[in-house]
């Protein structure tokens, strides 16, 4: 059953109007054309008729002996609908035929056939002219009811609804069985996405033998299955290194405190607990603010404060104070950085330390760090460089995910819990940047954070 909801219903109606728009357009040429043309016939008969009474009279007959046979001129035009009158010049009627009872018209007296519509209950068109006939002006006056036309015009005009409204009837019913048949290709799109859920998002939609239009609307949402398919094994792995993470310090928190309750121990026995249990609450307060941090500069609720930052400057600040950590290792800290970026400046600086840490992590001892800038196409890049073992070629498009180590080993190092990376792609997401890593053993890792310039800010 149509209804209006359905895009075939929907479509079946623009059909109707545009076949009522198309047939009404036509049925009123036809109409006006047609009213033209029989109203150009009658002019032409009534000229006719003016013509051959003219003829009549100059072929001698006097006026006494017309008027003397007016019924001569009634069977002569032949119909009902026909009017003549022949008017002198005081404007006395000397033959008349008027079926009607119309009353004689008043009209100027013209040497060349004129035409006029006459008002009134009983409405006719008339052709006169005026002759002179021995001497004296006659007035021709030859006319024709307008009943007979007028109800052909009406019947016509009858006519003509009765198809337009028939064509629109039509148009709707043909438009509604073509849209019904166009639209299954859309009906098995449908079909096919509603057997698609969360445990079966690797299904895709088929393409093979739609229409281009089909086809590349299955392949859109393809590629959106894709990113979904992606975004929910994201994730799951996010939920179960998070639960990883969590559960290693929760776990050393409730065995070490177990442990120690299971006899009476000296106060300094329970004072090194409490210290050892504290490195782990520190460890998961850090977890927690770096989930809390990601998720207020993926979604923010409202829009954080920027500012002209000089980057030679915030990167010395934080040169210094990496300084401590990097001579302990026998690093140095380069600092070949300039420029300046609108940012927000707290972001900017965690995400800098961010990636001064990792590479200070990372890097070989007694090798230096080098810090730099290139300019782009109105983009600034900053490079952080470490010399160290190469990131392998399959980890290097998960670097920046959450959680995420090359080096299961090193689960445990003290930091932010696997989130640095994932924190630096997040702030420079939000600046409408981007961050990309390059790692081989010959050159080492570098890490390049992309950030519109000042001057296209």
């Amino acid at each position: 059953m149509p209804t209006l909801n359905s895009l075939a219903t929907r479509l079946s109606l623009l059909f109707a109007l545009v076949s009522v728009l198309l047939l009404g357009s036509i049925g009123t040429y036809l109409y006006h054309s047609l009213t033209r043309e029989i109203a150009w016939r009658d002019d032409q008969m009534l000229h006719g008729r003016l013509e051959r009474m003219e003829a009549l009279l100059y072929d001698g007959e006097s006026i006494a002996m017309l008027h003397q046979r007016p019924q001569l001129y009634a069977n002569m035009l032949g119909n009902h609908d026909s009017l003549l009158w022949v008017i002198d010049n005081q404007g006395q009627v000397l033959i008349e035929v008027n079926p009607s009872n119309l009353p004689v018209p008043d009209l100027p007296m013209t040497t060349t056939v004129r035409f006029n519509d006459t008002s009134g209950l009983i409405p006719a068109r008339l052709a006169w002219h005026t002759l002179e006939q021995n001497g004296q002006p006659l007035t021709l006056v030859a006319g024709k009811l307008l009943n007979e036309r007028n109800q052909m015009l009406a019947a016509y005009q009858f006519k003509l609804w009765i198809a337009l409204i028939v064509g629109a009837l039509l148009a709707f019913l043909l438009g509604w069985g073509v849209s019904r048949q166009g639209l299954q290709p859309l009906r098995r799109l449908a079909e096919q996405a509603a057997r698609i859920d969360i445990r079966q998002l690797n299904h895709r939609l088929s393409v093979a033998g739609e229409t281009e239009e089909i086809s590349r609307l299955s392949q859109g949402l393809n590629r959106m299955l894709d990113r979904l398919e992606e975004g929910f094994s994201q994730l799951s792995r996010h939920s179960a290194d998070m639960a990883h993470e969590l559960r290693t310090p929760l776990t050393n928190l409730l065995g070490q405190t177990q442990h120690t309750l299971r006899r009476d121990r000296s106060d300094a026995e329970y004072r090194q607990v409490l210290e050892s249990n504290i490195e782990e609450y520190e460890r998961l307060s850090r977890m927690i603010d770096s989930l809390l941090f990601l998720a207020r500069t993926e979604s923010p609720s409202h829009t954080l404060p920027c500012e002209h930052v000089d980057l030679g400057e915030l990167v010395t600040q934080l040169c210094d104070y990496f300084e401590g950590m990097s001579e302990d290792d026998d690093r140095t800290l380069v600092n070949h950085s300039h420029g300046s970026v609108v940012a927000n400046r707290d972001l900017l600086r965690t995400a800098l330390a961010n990636l001064i840490a990792n590479a200070l992590r990372y890097g070989r001892s007694g090798t230096p760090i080098s810090i730099s800038t290139t300019s782009v196409e109105g983009q600034i890049e900053l490079h952080i460089h470490n010399h160290g073992p190469a990131i392998p070629p399959e980890d290097l498009p998960r670097v920046f995910e959450r959680f995420y180590r090359c080096d299961p080993a090193r689960s445990g190092v003290a930091g932010s819990g696997g989130l640095g990376l994932a924190i630096v792609r997040s702030i420079a997401q939000w600046h409408q940047g981007d961050v990309q890593v390059e790692s081989n053993n010959q050159e080492g890792t570098t890490f390049t954070l992309t950030l519109k310039s000042n001057d296209e800010a």
